[in-house]
């Protein structure tokens, strides 16, 4: 295609953002059937979400099946019908997907079908043709076994068809054979305009909870819109226990024991906070690990001894020793506390066996003692092979006591954290960099606050295959669970054994539970208890090959891969291929890692267009025989472009500025070279603007200190190719992709990306290079640069901190704006600076996380919130 064309199709689609037009919506597609059916059985849950779809136009297109599910789920079963036909997804090993794999990337199909989304949810994706005015309908299944936190049991289903739907159903049936104590619904879907929707009944062993909104409800709910449901239905639950030896479930040859005493003494701990104050940390993730921590030492019980260390690369002990949490120590501790500032690099090595030392030093008989390190980045100074530091951290605690690693945001290490933490009889956990951290790190301690038990070993008789039996701690709250197989199915008894730790004297606990007696399982579901054992066994295996080395971690793989292949769970070691109904053509969906980017196929293709996310869309496509001819709204260029900065979904009829394609509404995709995202005061969804390329912005300006910064937008591509900063009249410091060079009136200094943990710091500046980002500071304004480097790079810039009682001016000036949505109207309408708007929805990658997330946002246009035109944000000069 002519560039010149390009260029005018760009910037139509443009216009379209920019004014914000009034739109007018037509459903090519009707989902006209939405179910999801969910079966929980001694906290194994099987749901299945069926989407049953009409191509209302008279010719084929693609329609869209996008289903959010938990991350720790694993999908079993997916399927296609169309036309009476049958499209069933095939799990394999990956080696043997390999060659889908690469046939799908080198056709530019998608070659990973589910991808990480937030904290809790993956996203499964796929699509296919449908013929003129038929029908399809995708299924869906995922298996997960719940886990117990905090006294309670969480069912998340996510629902976001994003149209309104006739026959919307969400069906949850609980079947415990104890007894239900304890069940709420919770979420975005049970707001108040959605509560007569949702209905709960309960029986002795038994809980149904169901969702049934109308299609005049599907748009009411605080989530939701005129597009229908958007949000998630939370269910939280916990059982009756009557056995303190724990409760056996035993059907068709597996069993269950579920062991949750109450009927424990808490038992003293001893607790060491190791805190990383490595440069990285700076800005909002150190502010919310003070706060995390002022509350979690607010919550020690005075019984409890602690102590805090704090590292980056030197280390910092509040006390040498572990003290008592007493009234006086504990505000000792929160000055300590309050006085961490970030700076210099990461001993990660040194600090954590200083932890070590500090419990080794000061055994207390009867009492737990845990280690917890926060950290956000790798090692860089000190001990930096990472295998050296496992190995020195394991033989230091000698398996006297976990290490439990939380890993702040999306650039930390989280494979290292992970092998260090359950060689250490711990777990690492993910803390996201949001508004929330803090709770989340509190959140983290609540779960490990009340130990019970220490050392549990569970032992039976007459059985085999057993999952894990034993644990160093039990926490109040929590659950031990063991499954395995009976070894002989006309065994009459099964016996256990519970031996542990209670406040330094031996308990046990012993049972024999007659098999037959405890069988309680519907017919229906009567190999439940197979799958949950093979489930837990799966996901224990693949925790355990990060420590294991060959032949025993070659074994473990092995038996994972084949219990995996045998019941169909897409894992970490295999892989779904999805079969269309035309000729060659599959998928291969693969289970993502935490923290995982998405995947970004090596051989890129022309995007196409897509419906919103959720449910199912369609962009229009013809066929002739086997072969696909494409008819898009947008004509794209047969050639490879970089990954756009933003990706719009929206209805809008294009006006045909140039006759290209049939100009009719759908769903297109808009791709704008730049866009800035605004936080949204007491709003989930920020609000978005888009810009063209060349210029060269007033990013930021603060006249009373004399500071700015300036950026050029790179042309072609998206980003900036350098940010230049102004402080004082004589301090100048220019970023490119490059180098960072700073002068004044007396020095120069020149830096280059790469040379991790340098920089200086010199009459109130001061610069620290990392690994994907340079932290700046000038005055008290701090300011991070971060570097993209896949495909060309560019710079994107992100103000940490504004000086208190500042007013700056420019783009970045506004670190929050306010809007309210009006009810009422036919289209979207926002209410921003008491003017009414029309936008957008939009998806849109945030650069300002070195992860470049999809953010969803309302796109507007640039008047609406700057309050000038772009001609007043421009400069001659960086």
């Amino acid at each position: 295609m002519d560039r010149a064309v390009l260029r005018v199709i760009l910037l139509a689609v443009f216009i379209i953002c920019a004014t914000s037009d009034p739109v007018k919506k037509t459903q090519n597609v009707d989902v006209y059937s939405f179910h999801i059916n969910s079966t929980v059985t001694s906290r194994y849950a099987t749901t299945t979400i069926t989407s049953r779809v009409a191509n209302k136009l008279n010719e084929s297109q693609e329609i869209l099946f996008e289903v959010k599910i938990p991350k720790n789920a694993f999908i079993s079963k997916f399927r296609m019908i169309i036309d009476g036909t049958s499209y069933d997804g095939v799990v394999k090993e990956k080696a043997e997907a390999q060659q889908q794999y690469t046939q799908a990337v080198s056709r530019g199909q998608s070659a990973g079908l589910i991808k990480s989304v937030g904290r809790t949810l993956e996203e499964f994706k796929t699509s296919v043709a449908v013929a003129a005015f038929s029908k399809v309908t995708f299924e869906l299944t995922y298996e997960e076994l719940l886990k117990r936190r905090l006294g309670k049991y969480k069912l998340l289903i996510n629902a976001q068809p994003m149209q309104t739907v006739t026959d919307f159903k969400i069906d949850v049936h609980i079947h415990e054979k104890t007894g239900i104590s304890v069940l709420e619904v919770k979420g975005d879907l049970s707001s108040d305009d959605l509560t007569n929707a949702i209905k709960t009944t309960r029986a002795d062993k038994d809980a149904w909870v169901t969702f049934y909104p109308t299609r005049a409800q599907q748009t009411k709910c605080k989530t939701c819109d005129e597009n229908g449901l958007n949000g998630d239905l939370l269910i939280t639950y916990d059982v009756e226990r009557h056995n303190p030896n724990g409760e056996m479930m035993v059907s068709n040859g597996y069993f269950l024991h579920s062991f949750a005493p109450t009927d424990v003494s808490r038992i003293a701990k001893n607790v060491v906070f190791i805190i990383d104050q490595s440069g990285s940390m700076h800005g909002r993730k150190m502010e919310q690990t003070r706060l995390a921590l002022l509350k979690i030492l607010n919550d020690l019980s005075e019984d409890d001894h602690f102590g805090l260390i704090t590292f980056d690369s030197r280390i910092d002990l509040w006390k040498r020793e572990l003290l008592k949490a007493t009234t006086a120590n504990l505000e000792d501790a929160k000055a300590f506390v309050k006085r961490i500032t970030d700076r210099g690099a990461t001993d990660i090595n040194a600090a954590v066996l200083e932890g070590v030392n500090m419990i080794n030093r000061h055994p207390r008989e009867g009492t737990a003692s845990i280690l917890i390190l926060l950290t956000d980045g790798d090692p860089t100074t000190g001990e930096t092979n990472k295998e050296k530091i496992i190995g020195n951290v394991k033989e230091a605690i000698g398996s006297k006591f976990p290490l439990y690693c939380l890993g702040f945001g999306y650039d930390v290490n989280f494979d290292f954290l992970t092998k260090m933490s359950l060689g250490n009889n711990g777990v690492a956990r993910r803390i996201y960099e949001d508004s929330d951290a803090d709770l989340q790190l509190q959140g983290f301690f609540d779960e490990v606050a009340v130990p019970l038990l220490t050392d549990i070993q569970l032992n039976y008789i007459g059985v085999s295959n057993l999952t894990q039996t034993s644990f160093n701690l039990y926490f109040n709250g929590s659950e031990i669970l063991v499954s395995g197989q009976i070894t002989d199915n006309s065994v009459e008894s099964v016996t256990t054994e519970i031996i542990a730790i209670s406040k330094g004297s031996k308990v046990t606990y012993r049972d024999t539970v007659t098999a037959k007696d405890v069988s309680d399982v519907q017919p229906e579901h009567e190999h439940f208890l197979e799958r949950l054992w093979a489930y837990l066994t799966v996901k224990q295996l693949l925790d355990r090959l990060v420590l294991l080395k060959d032949p025993e971690k070659e074994t473990a793989k092995n038996e994972a891969l084949n219990l995996s292949l045998k019941y169909q769970f897409v894992t970490s070691l295999t892989s779904m291929v999805v079969t269309k109904p035309q000729e060659d053509q599959a998928e291969v969906a693969d289970k993502p890692k935490e923290g995982e980017a998405p995947h970004r196929p090596p051989v890129p293709a022309p995007p196409a267009a897509q419906g919103f996310s959720g449910g199912a869309s369609y962009s229009r496509t013809g066929y002739q025989g086997n072969r696909q001819k494409s008819s898009r709204l947008l004509a794209y260029p047969a050639r490879s472009y970089p990954h756009p900065q933003g990706v719009l979904r929206a209805s809008v009829p294009v006006v045909p500025v140039v006759q290209i394609v049939p100009v009719v509404p759908a769903v297109v995709h808009v791709f704008l070279p730049h866009g800035f995202l605004l936080p949204a005061d007491a709003q989930s969804r920020p609000l978005c603007f888009g810009l063209t390329p060349p210029y060269k912005l007033k990013l930021l300006e603060d006249s009373s200190i004399e500071f700015s910064m300036n950026g050029e937008s790179k042309t072609p591509g998206y980003g900036f190719s350098q940010i230049a900063f102004h402080y004082k009249k004589t301090h100048h410091l220019i970023v490119n992709t490059t180098s960072i060079n700073y002068h004044d009136d007396q020095e120069n200094e020149e830096l280059f990306w790469g040379h991790n943990n340098t920089g200086f710091n010199k009459h109130g500046v001061s610069v620290l290079i990392l690994p994907s980002q340079v932290n700046i500071t000038m005055g008290d304004y701090i300011i991070s640069v971060l570097i993209h480097k896949n495909g060309d790079p560019f710079l994107w810039p992100e103000v940490e901190q504004y000086p208190q009682g500042s007013s700056p001016t420019g783009i970045l000036g506004k670190a929050i704006i306010s809007y309210e949505k009006i009810k009422g109207s036919s289209e979207p309408t926002l209410k921003i600076m008491d003017k009414e708007v029309r936008p957008l929805r939009a998806d849109m990658r945030d650069y300002r996380r070195t992860s470049a997330p999809v953010v969803r946002c309302w796109c507007v246009p640039f008047e609406a919130v700057m309050n000038g035109t772009i001609s007043d944000f421009t400069v001659t000069q960086l």
